[in-house]
């Protein structure tokens, strides 16, 4: 059962200790609120202040599992806060280690703090969390596909529009690295994984992907140079820096250019143009 005073009391609580900053939002000159506004978090969370508001002030109907999860997001909670926000709600909570998609508060503070360079946070499979302002402007909201398509290595083999976002000599060892490190995880996490599914759709799917797996090749090591393709800027040469966060296999990707190089030029560029070109 839901328990909707200790839901509003949590959520108030936690939504009173967050400063702006530290979850990547300005401060603003006129601020009388002691931590974040209603309005904010909602915008955090991906729904309207009214519903959020409705929270807080225990009303409106049973919070749904997605909404939670949301919210946990939202207000930068750990495990455990997270937790506990799922079972305040009447849910049960999610499972925990690498299959989980709650992004550790650490990993985000350092992704909202990265305005000025593309950026995501991906789980093991390569699915797209989070994204920076500029992630979105390199190659587009990545965070919207679903279903097996969230994969990166899945639609490296299946979705021809992926790849034209890589410069051409980049492919033939991004798709020895797709197939080996999908090998190894599904190895690794064993045949009823989400890893060994993703293989079993791509065998029927690839032959390019048929050949690779029947190598049997893995510990292939990403390059830490990418050639990135935008439709406006052209080739971006940039170098790819990774921090991991253990308890959930999930990495922060941070990508930058040699400064004063035409490709930390074109970031800048990026800046300006945003994601106007990528849909």
């Amino acid at each position: 059962m839901i328990d909707r005073v200790g839901l509003a009391e949590f959520l108030r609580r936690r939504r009173e200790s967050l400063q702006p900053e530290d979850v990547g939002l300005p401060r603003g000159q006129r601020r009388r609120t002691s931590g974040l506004r209603r309005e904010e978090v909602a915008a955090l969370c991906h729904m309207s202040t009214d519903y959020y508001s409705r929270i807080e002030r225990e009303r409106g109907p049973q919070p749904s599992e997605q909404m939670i999860a949301s919210i946990a997001q939202g207000l930068h909670l750990s495990l455990d806060e997270r937790d506990h926000l799922f079972r305040l709600a009447g849910h049960q909570p999610p499972l925990r280690g690498t299959a989980s998609e709650h992004v550790s508060p650490g990993l985000l503070r350092v992704l909202d703090r990265l305005d000025d360079t593309p950026a995501e946070i991906v789980t093991e499979l390569g699915e797209t969390l989070r994204q920076s302002p500029l992630g979105v402007a390199l190659t587009g909201d990545l965070t919207r596909y679903t279903g097996p398509a969230r994969s990166l290595g899945y639609r490296w083999f299946t979705d021809p529009g992926t790849r034209a976002r890589y410069a051409p000599e980049d492919h033939a060892s991004l798709s020895r690295l797709f197939a080996s490190g999908l090998r190894g995880l599904a190895t690794l996490r064993g045949p009823a994984s989400r890893a060994a599914h993703l293989a079993e759709l791509l065998l029927p799917q690839s032959e390019e992907f048929r050949t690779l797996w029947e190598t049997h090749e893995v510990g292939v090591r990403p390059q830490e140079t990418k050639h990135f393709v935008h439709p406006e800027l052209g080739v971006l040469e940039l170098s790819c820096q990774s921090l991991l966060d253990p308890d959930q296999s999930h990495r922060l990707l941070v990508y930058t250019a040699i400064p004063g190089s035409e490709s930390h030029e074109k970031l800048q560029l990026l800046s300006v143009i945003g994601s106007q070109a990528l849909v």
